[in-house]
């Protein structure tokens, strides 16, 4: 998974390789598009995306200068907020429309293609009337929820950490504008408890098993002392490192305690008195319009108009390949009791495959993950003729959000290089990653997964980095697992292999639960138990990967459904050229042409294959 806010636009490999060569932070901020119509609106609509989603522009390190004020901003939670953003959305969506689409030159047609599904995508979803379309959010675009805030979204889960990880305080500006966040934060949160409310009102409240888990985390904050929260030690550490002068300590306190913790409390009371409201019932078919709000969620999430019905169908088939498979190698370890899914579980509670549940252990683990990445970094050239530097740091996910954190996610570097790519890993509890389980989560998140492939967004016109599809995004770090396994990565680790083939396991079952969940009116016990008897994998963190759907539906399936399709187009591909293919011309023209709705890969597949 991808907290990743990001990825971009180029065809050829040579044409990506000199934009690779002479693109920085100040020259990609202006589309590269041939059509003068064209990059005109893409420049009005990165500027408009920037304001709307402040954050951003953090992330790619483009807030200075003329759009420095937006360090200063978080994006606006309301639900009036919503409804600009809507309205400019669908103005936007017209003005591309009114172009002549078969009158553009052929290169700029991908990124006219992403920019109007985009924007589609967005005035669609907003016309249910309730939850949050993330669309055209780069950090949060894979967010497609029907609830203002869940243990995986809103600002208590978000903003802290993006202001500790992100959000710059090595100057005076930088150090005021964190507090201007800080007084945005607490609004934020009071407008996600009105939206709470008001979406209750129309039959809108998340299952009593997610309301718990939200309860949970806000009453774990609360609980800590001020002075001991991240929050505030992160401006006080970074400031003082900085020799930053000022009262950041009593100041950033003073914030804490006269707005922050209250709007928390805001927050945990009204999940507290939705509680007695919320049932079990864990899909979205109990919403109003919740089959076809299900419809747009698989739309955001596979960038596809595959039914559920087709999707359920393709995850029992592709659950049914990875299940022989998986048979076959552990047979050749001598496991053959019980289902694979049993044998798997067998080996998760093995000592010789554990780290020790403490901070020694962890220490030793996210060394053990350092060395994975280490190893397979000088592969690439292998696997791609372009090879950007790719810096990234592999940290703990916060203890205080641990508890709803998904277990891996990636944040693409900065564009100008000064801040590197974050790779991050649940440790609440070390028991949920055996050793085998860790070489593919190197991949996935890290090099040549969602890492990788940002720094090649990196260098890409901005307006193609405000813009993310999950399916893109997803089913290239599930590809990318594959493409480790390809080169012999588990030549000498058939235990890390059977680990691989585990994940592969889990995704085919996303798309099988969560098609089940929501649309076949499955329970949450119905889902944890089918995870559970095919992955294998630790229950607890199965439990909290039902949650997840229930939370975000349809998002878990664009993983498998993307690397289906890469999969298939690279089928084509061989096929077409003949001897002209080479794996490495494929892998250059998917990172160097994307990010893009899946239909719109097919045509960068094609012109590879014209050459």
């Amino acid at each position: 998974m991808s907290l990743n806010f990001s990825r971009r636009h180029f065809l050829l490999s040579a044409a990506g390789a000199a934009l690779l060569a002479g693109c920085d932070a100040g020259t990609v901020a202006a589309p590269q598009a041939k059509s003068r119509k064209l990059a005109g609106q893409f420049a009005t609509m990165t500027e408009a995306l920037l304001a709307e989603f402040p954050e951003n522009a953090t992330f790619r390190g483009v807030d200075v200068g003329p759009r420095a004020a937006l360090k200063h901003r978080l994006t606006e939670r309301s639900d009036e907020a919503l409804a600009r953003r809507t309205a400019a959305a669908r103005e936007r969506l017209g003005e591309l429309r009114v172009l002549d689409r078969t009158r553009l030159p052929v290169e700029d047609l991908p990124a006219y293609d992403m920019a109007v599904e985009a924007h589609d995508q967005a005035v669609s979803g907003a016309g249910f009337g309730y939850g949050d379309v993330n669309v055209l959010s780069a950090g949060n675009s894979f967010v497609t929820t029907p609830y203002a805030a869940t243990q995986l979204s809103g600002n208590f889960v978000s903003v802290p950490d993006f202001l500790d990880t992100l959000h710059k305080t090595d100057d005076e500006e930088g150090a005021e504008a964190y507090l201007d966040r800080t007084e945005a934060y607490a609004a934020g949160l009071d407008q996600e408890t009105a939206r709470l409310k008001a979406d209750a009102d129309k039959g809108v409240i998340a299952p009593d098993f997610v309301l718990a888990s939200m309860v949970t985390q806000l009453e774990t904050a609360l609980a800590r002392p001020v002075a001991d929260w991240g929050l505030v030690g992160s401006l006080v550490r970074r400031t003082g490192a900085a020799r930053v002068a000022g009262d950041w300590q009593g100041r950033i306190t003073t914030l804490a305690t006269d707005r922050v913790a209250p709007a928390m409390q805001r927050q945990l009371d009204q999940l507290k008195a939705l509680q007695p409201r919320a049932t079990a019932d864990a899909g979205v078919w109990k919403l109003p319009r919740g089959d076809e709000y299900y419809a747009w969620c698989l739309r955001a999430g596979t960038s596809t108009a595959r039914t559920a019905e087709e999707i359920h169908q393709v995850g029992l088939e592709e659950v049914r390949r990875i299940d022989s498979r998986m048979d076959a190698l552990l047979k050749a370890q001598g496991l053959t009791q019980g289902t694979a899914g049993e044998r798997v579980s067998a080996m998760g509670k093995d000592p010789q495959f554990l780290f020790a549940n403490d901070d020694q252990g962890r220490a030793e683990l996210i060394a053990y993950l350092n060395g994975l990445i280490g190893a397979i970094r000088p592969r690439m050239k292998e696997l791609f003729r372009t090879l950007p530097k790719a810096d990234m740091q592999i940290r703990r996910v916060p203890p205080e959000i641990e508890a709803g954190a998904p277990r891996g996610s990636a944040t693409d570097g900065s564009i100008d290089g000064t801040r590197p790519a974050i790779y991050n890993i649940n440790l609440m509890s070390t028991e949920g990653w055996p050793r085998f389980s860790l070489p593919t989560l190197c991949y996935h998140e890290g090099i040549p997964g969602h890492v990788w492939q940002g720094a090649f967004a990196n260098k890409m016109p901005l307006i193609r980095s405000l813009l993310q599809f999950n399916a893109y995004s997803e089913g290239w770090a599930l590809y990318s697992e594959q493409l480790a396994d390809e080169i012999g990565m588990y030549r000498d680790d058939p235990w890390g292999q059977i680990g691989y083939l585990s994940d592969q396991m889990l995704r085919a079952c996303r798309l099988v639960v969560d098609t089940g969940l929501h649309a076949k009116r499955w329970t949450r016990e119905q889902s944890t138990a089918f995870l559970l008897r095919y992955t294998g994998q630790e229950v607890n963190g199965l439990q909290s990967e039902t949650d997840r759907y229930c939370a975000m539906p349809g998002q878990a399936c664009g993983y498998m459904m993307g690397r289906l399709e890469i999969n298939r187009l690279r089928d084509k591909a061989q096929k077409a050229m003949g001897e002209r293919y080479d794996i490495r011309d494929f892998n250059d023209a998917m990172v160097l042409g994307g990010p893009v709705p899946l239909n719109v890969l097919e045509a960068v597949t094609d012109r590879l294959i014209a050459g």
